[in-house]
């Protein structure tokens, strides 16, 4: 397999960090989607990242496609086999990605010229950013992890929505601080190896 992908991206990040959980073999081509030169597209015809190359030669896209795909191989599974704990913790991935969509959301916009940035549609897009922690918070509770005493799926992507939103856009949204239960959460993420080798850079 060859997983196509950025080092900053949240998304690639989930991605990374489930083939190191599960001890997976893969070789990481990093590629940008913005430059002029790129060539995503050869493997994804939207031109984003994520992009899984499988032994075949064929390749899937979307970061939630390659979970699927890559928590079916063998090894520890990271989802529910099925019924309503599988949807749940479907949500909880869910919930990581839209969390990465908006702070992404923010950090485009705010790459545009001032007179140009629309602050309505940031601070829509920040009560999203603040909506998804509170209810991350709130579906932590006490427990060690969101599925409960094991790492999900759910953990992953919503742990490299939040590293993602600390990297880019800690000034905006400081939520170690405002969620201790979330920051002791966090260090248990950044304990395992699978998150300090994917730690974004740039």
């Amino acid at each position: 397999m060859k997983l196509v992908g950025s080092l900053t991206s949240p998304y690639v990040r989930k991605v990374r960090v489930l083939l190191a959980e599960k001890q997976l073999a893969h070789e990481f081509l990093e590629e940008s989607a913005w430059t002029a030169q790129t060539t995503v597209p050869r493997y994804n015809p939207l031109n984003k990242v994520p992009a899984l190359v499988l032994d075949d030669g064929n390749s899937i896209y979307d970061s939630a496609v390659i979970t699927e795909y890559l928590d079916a191989l063998p090894g520890r599974r990271f989802l529910p086999a099925g019924g309503s704990e599988r949807a749940v913790a479907r949500c909880h991935e869910a919930l990581g990605d839209g969390l990465a969509d908006a702070g992404v959301t923010i950090f485009l916009e705010r790459k545009r010229e001032a007179a140009r940035q629309d602050p309505g549609w940031i601070a829509r897009q920040a009560d999203k950013v603040n909506a998804a922690v509170a209810a991350l918070a709130q579906g932590l509770g006490g427990k060690p992890f969101l599925d409960g005493a094991e790492l999900g799926l759910g953990d992953i992507a919503c742990g490299c929505a939040l590293f993602w939103i600390e990297f880019r856009l800690k000034a905006d949204f400081d939520w170690r601080a405002r969620n201790p239960a979330l920051a002791a959460w966090a260090q248990r993420l950044e304990a395992r190896p699978s998150f300090a080798s994917t730690v974004p850079r740039g």
